[in-house]
């Protein structure tokens, strides 16, 4: 049987691409956080939860230094004022007024932020920036492969298992992607196991018998993990219904999946999310609020049903967006691609929580943009090291260092 028919008689290839995802593969040949973290549960493992705010979000409206002249100069009517009801962290930095849940966790030390995160010579196109952070990379490397991917390959023992990263989504995303292990993507289990029974793969195994060759060898046993993976979660997930209320957004609703994925005992070691919408070139503010309420909202909920079940201690969340958005508004009442920006960390197990770096200066810009003060790099190595247990240098290479000198 050749492979373009057998690529052409599989249901799998045509809906959620299963086959294609997994074969993406071939073809691509001192303190730490280890003192801002405890340790998780005896016997529990700890999991991480990325979530992604694609578009690249505006942090100076989100993080607000509400006492600098220079951020009102800057934002004449875009900038958010003390009245608007901010949400004040420090004297000098609040919260945007939508993200009250996000307050309430910082208020009870579950939230840490790092202020000004980026990496050398920042790519302002949201694909290439989005690559540089999901693949862990340089500004001057093009990597197909995804740090979280590296990692299943390198550092998770006993992720043979796609099901051990999951990307609660239709597509997987760079990140998950490794060049011989990748995660899984799925948005309802019940759907997703419902397809991997279809009348299909019967067919396909008894093509079986008449295909040889080892990519097709290959594609079906990715079939087959792929099946086995579906009938896993799909009888875990039957195991743990939330009653915590999420936004009834799609957002919410993944939030809400990736609890109860947690609760029902899955094994996964990373989940995957996305919050889309972030690119806020005209008449930012309302619209930004809506997606940051949502955020917050979402959290908050995640964090409450987790600590209910007792999972939040071993969980960390972390919060990243591809780039920020410039300094000074545009005429639209909008903001354009920028570079650095914050990131949030979340945890029941948090030994530093609170604002861990300064603020960027908005005195000392590089051409209209915040100047990066942490490497992107440098937080992921220590999430490999200090949380998940991994060996970093295989995941981001020997030249990256843990953060240091920041976290204790």
């Amino acid at each position: 049987m050749q492979r373009r028919r057998f690529l052409q008689s599989s249901a799998l290839a045509s809906t959620l691409l299963l086959v294609p995802k997994f074969l993406h593969a071939l073809d691509r040949p001192e303190a730490r956080l280890a003192t801002m973290l405890r340790d998780a549960p005896a016997g529990q493992a700890r999991r991480l939860v990325v979530v992604q705010l694609s578009g690249g979000n505006d942090g100076l409206n989100t993080l607000i230094p509400y006492r600098n002249d220079l951020y009102y100069k800057a934002r004449p009517t875009l900038a958010l004022q003390a009245t608007d009801g901010l949400l004040p962290l420090s004297d000098d930095l609040a919260l945007h007024p939508a993200m009250k849940g996000l307050k309430s966790l910082f208020d009870q030390g579950q939230v840490a932020i790092c202020n000004a995160v980026g990496y050398p010579n920042p790519d302002r196109s949201h694909f290439r920036s989005m690559d540089i952070w999901q693949s862990g990379s340089g500004s001057d490397q093009t990597l197909s492969t995804g740090w979280l991917g590296r990692y299943l390959d390198n550092s998770c023992a006993g992720c043979a298992l796609p099901y051990q990263a999951l990307e609660i989504d239709d597509t997987l995303s760079l990140a998950l992607k490794g060049a011989s292990r990748n995660g899984l993507a799925l948005k309802n289990p019940g759907k997703f196991h419902q397809l991997t029974q279809s009348r299909y793969l019967s067919r396909l195994s008894q093509e079986k018998a008449a295909a040889s060759g080892s990519e097709l060898d290959y594609l079906y046993k990715t079939l087959a993990e792929t099946a086995s993976s579906a009938d896993y979660l799909y009888d875990k997930s039957k195991i743990h219904n939330s009653t915590a209320t999420y936004p009834n957004t799609d957002f919410g609703r993944n939030l809400k999946t990736t609890a109860e994925l947690v609760n029902s005992g899955v094994e996964s070691r990373v989940y995957y999310l996305a919050l889309s919408g972030f690119d806020t070139h005209v008449q930012q503010r309302g619209r930004q609020a809506q997606l940051l309420g949502e955020l917050s909202d979402g959290l908050a909920a995640l964090a409450a049903d987790l600590q209910k079940s007792g999972e939040w201690s071993n969980t960390l969340v972390m919060v990243f967006s591809e780039f920020g958005r410039r300094v000074t508004q545009n005429a639209s009442n909008g903001t354009d691609h920028g570079t650095a920006n914050n990131v949030f960390l979340l945890s029941g197990a948090l030994r530093k929580a609170g604002l861990l770096n300064p603020a960027a200066s908005l005195a000392d810009l590089d051409q209209g943009d915040l100047r990066y003060q942490l490497d992107f790099r440098s937080l992921y190595a220590s999430i490999l090291t200090d949380w998940l247990g991994a060996d970093a240098s295989l995941v981001l290479g020997a030249g990256v260092a843990p953060l240091a000198g920041l976290l204790g």
